[in-house]
């Protein structure tokens, strides 16, 4: 790769770290991962369904899905194909974007984590959606690809909820805030 095509993309990831954590960019990432969370639990009582999504047994999967009617199957399968799509983009996005706010000297590497989680979702969702519409069963995948996005999940979390504890505490206490 030549200088100038790195320099290129130095720019590129700088404007978009830039973006994606002004103060307008966190809270439009923040409350879309609160509404995108909170419409799980609406469409599942609705329409009475169990998400696959945690369940990490292929058997358990297969079990559940077996036990669903073919309307609630094609509502999951929508509902992975909508709502499970935009969740780890929104949510995935936001756990990055604090940690490299809010530490600036190892933000980029903390941020790499929760980003590694938005494919590894996606492709769990594919996999869903492929056993949901009959269509294949690749779901002994979901006993490696769900343990490792609900880690990845854990940990982009816990360094939010780090790097919140630490800008409130600079905050309160110091005249230097981070962030």
């Amino acid at each position: 790769m030549s200088p100038e095509n790195s320099e290129v993309q130095l720019t590129l990831a700088a404007r978009i770290t830039a973006k994606i954590t002004t103060t307008t960019s966190l809270w439009c990432l923040f409350v879309g991962t609160i509404v995108i969370t909170f419409c799980f639990p609406v469409v599942t009582s609705i329409w009475g369904i169990t998400l696959i999504d945690p369940i990490s047994s292929p058997d358990e999967v297969r079990a559940v899905i077996k036990g669903m009617s073919e309307q609630q199957r094609l509502v999951h399968a929508w509902t992975t194909a909508t709502l499970d799509v935009a969740y780890p983009l929104v949510y995935g996005t936001l756990f990055a974007a604090v940690a490299l706010r809010f530490f600036p000297t190892y933000g980029g590497y903390l941020a790499l984590l929760p980003l590694a989680a938005i494919p590894v979702d996606l492709v769990e969702g594919v996999v869903q959606i492929l056993a949901l519409t009959g269509t294949a069963d690749f779901v002994d995948a979901k006993a490696v690809i769900t343990p490792i996005k609900s880690s990845l999940f854990g940990f982009g979390f816990f360094v939010s909820i780090a790097a919140w504890i630490r800008w409130a505490y600079f905050r309160i206490f110091s005249s230097s805030k981070p962030g």
